[in-house]
């Protein structure tokens, strides 16, 4: 069984990896030379955020994992403000601190008020993708969510990805722009069925 820190350098690498040309990501990191970087260290601070408020999955080879947050467990404490001024001043940039606040601002106004299963990061390394990896790590995410009883709610800027997500029972509730097409889906799935 690998370390901790074994486990969070290889779940960081596969979304690194996963989500480096992804339009959502690239719009929240600065694009500059210290992209790939920015990129890292936002999904450092995924892993961190949904370690301690939530729960990550690495499939048993390796090559595919999630980072789920629950939302409603999610409370400020010094540690979690000090994770967010890091990630401001690390990875967004403070030019960019307003139109990101914004963006979450409009995200969040779609969230439900009920607590919910939030799949925040789904990635699978690009060398094991069309392999069914994927699909499998969504199997368990969402078994994952309906023994909890909680409805899935995520969002993609990947186009291609919506048909996948569709087979899985998830829907379109909403769609933004922000420079590019950003959708809002869920998945209702009643934890009985």
């Amino acid at each position: 069984m690998a370390s901790k820190t074994e486990h969070k350098r290889k779940v960081v690498e596969i979304l690194l990896l996963a989500f480096e040309q992804n339009k959502s990501v690239n719009y929240i990191c600065c694009d500059d030379a210290l992209r790939y970087t920015r990129i890292r260290l936002l999904m450092e601070y995924a892993y961190k955020v949904c370690n301690r408020y939530g729960k990550i999955f690495l499939s048993e080879d390796e090559n595919a994992c999630a980072l789920v947050l629950f939302p409603d467990k999610r409370n400020s404490t010094f540690k979690s403000l000090f994770w967010d001024i890091k990630l401001a001043f690390q990875v967004i940039g403070l030019d960019n601190i307003s139109k990101i606040l914004k963006r979450e601002k409009e995200i969040k106004k779609y969230h439900p008020v009920m607590p919910f299963y939030y799949l925040w990061f789904i990635g699978v390394h690009p060398y094991r993708q069309g392999m069914g990896k994927g699909s499998s790590m969504l199997q368990t995410v969402l078994a994952d969510a309906k023994q909890m009883g909680r409805p899935v709610y995520l969002e993609t800027s990947t186009l291609e990805n919506l048909p996948w997500y569709k087979r899985f029972g998830f829907t379109i509730y909403a769609e933004m722009d922000f420079g590019y097409r950003f959708f809002l889906l869920k998945n209702n799935t009643p934890a009985n069925e």
